[in-house]
């Protein structure tokens, strides 16, 4: 009996010791160019860009045969609306309002640092839609967000640009936590985002096209 409270005790030690480890993020973008660096501890992980691949001599492919079926294509995932956004941000964001109201402010994001330049020249309208509601969610969002984490020196700045084809984005975002605080997150917020995700896959699911039966030849 002594034993099994023994080892009870060491792995309640042990997965309490785990919740307290620290980890980050830290991701930086400018135009397509994309880093993103991983910290567990005092590791440090460069997660992208990757390591580049090793070149293998290529080889010739295998002959096919006639009645082999051709692979199945990937589904691309689609791409969201406005709409979607709207309801991921209502069916989202109070859920982690309530999850990161219980880590009192255990996470720090540091540094904060984004400037995106919406392009335009493509669709003026939706752009100009697309603006406002980013305007909406930064300008309404970030007091909340404050009170919930802890945000040193942010600097966020939003625009527009008619004659530009293509959005413009340069960031940089840092983010620190414990483990038992990611779990806790994640516990709060999983669900939700996983019935959410479900949905919005359904919404857009291709119709299945039915074939129709070959109509036998009429007999001579």
């Amino acid at each position: 009996m002594r034993l099994f409270w023994m080892i009870l005790g060491s792995l309640i030690l042990l997965l309490f010791l785990l919740s307290r480890l620290r980890l980050g993020i830290d991701a930086a973008v400018d135009g397509k160019a994309v880093t993103v660096d991983a910290a567990v501890g005092p590791l440090r992980i460069r997660v992208l860009p990757g390591k580049p691949k090793k070149k293998r001599p290529e080889q010739a492919a295998p002959p096919k045969k006639a009645d082999e079926a051709p692979p199945k294509k990937k589904r691309a995932l689609p791409k969201p609306t406005l709409a979607d956004i709207r309801s991921a941000l209502d069916a989202l964001l109070p859920p982690l309002k309530r999850a990161l109201g219980r880590t009192r402010r255990s996470i720090r994001v540091k540094p904060l640092d984004a400037s995106v330049t919406f392009g335009g020249g493509t669709d003026p309208a939706a752009t100009a839609e697309l603006y406002g509601y980013a305007h909406m969610a930064v300008w309404t969002g970030m007091p909340v967000l404050e009170q919930l984490v802890v945000i040193p020196d942010p600097h966020i700045h939003i625009g527009i640009d008619f004659d530009a084809p293509e959005t413009a984005v340069r960031a940089r975002v840092g983010v620190t936590l414990r483990l038992g605080t990611l779990v806790s997150v994640a516990l709060g917020v999983g669900i939700p985002a996983l019935k959410w995700f479900l949905g919005f896959q359904k919404k857009h699911k291709p119709p299945r096209t039915v074939k129709k039966p070959e109509q036998a030849a009429p007999a001579a």
